[in-house]
């Protein structure tokens, strides 16, 4: 599986109906998720890219990976309090999203997940 690039309209399918659950998060996917909020122009970001192409084939199958473009969904990126990019965060199945800012090491994100799983 490759990482999958989603549009707001995606992510309200996909992950969360944010706009309609009234404040409270309810998660939509069928396993954990990642989402990398992330910009074309941004160095970090670009660095990051690889890292989560080889995590996205390591969790195939166990945890979806997702990017979110800030320019192109600059209103999702404001319903998270997306800042500073990249910015990921880290949904479990049950309970709320850990959101995390900056590169992280591939380790640190494995680690992650393993604790989601």
């Amino acid at each position: 599986m490759n990482v999958q690039h989603i549009s707001k309209k995606e992510f309200v399918s996909k992950v969360a109906d944010y706009m309609n659950s009234n404040g409270e998060w309810q998660f939509l996917g069928d396993k954990p998720a990642l989402i990398d909020f992330y910009a074309s122009w941004c160095g970090p970001c670009k660095m990051l890219s690889p890292v989560l192409d080889e995590i996205a084939g390591e969790y195939n199958g166990r945890v979806d990976v997702y990017k979110v473009d800030v320019d192109r969904d600059a209103d999702l990126a404001a319903a998270f309090g997306i800042r500073s990019i990249p910015t990921m965060l880290f949904v479990p199945m049950n309970g709320l999203p850990t959101r995390t800012g900056g590169v992280m090491p591939k380790q640190e994100i494995g680690r992650m997940l393993d604790q989601m799983l």
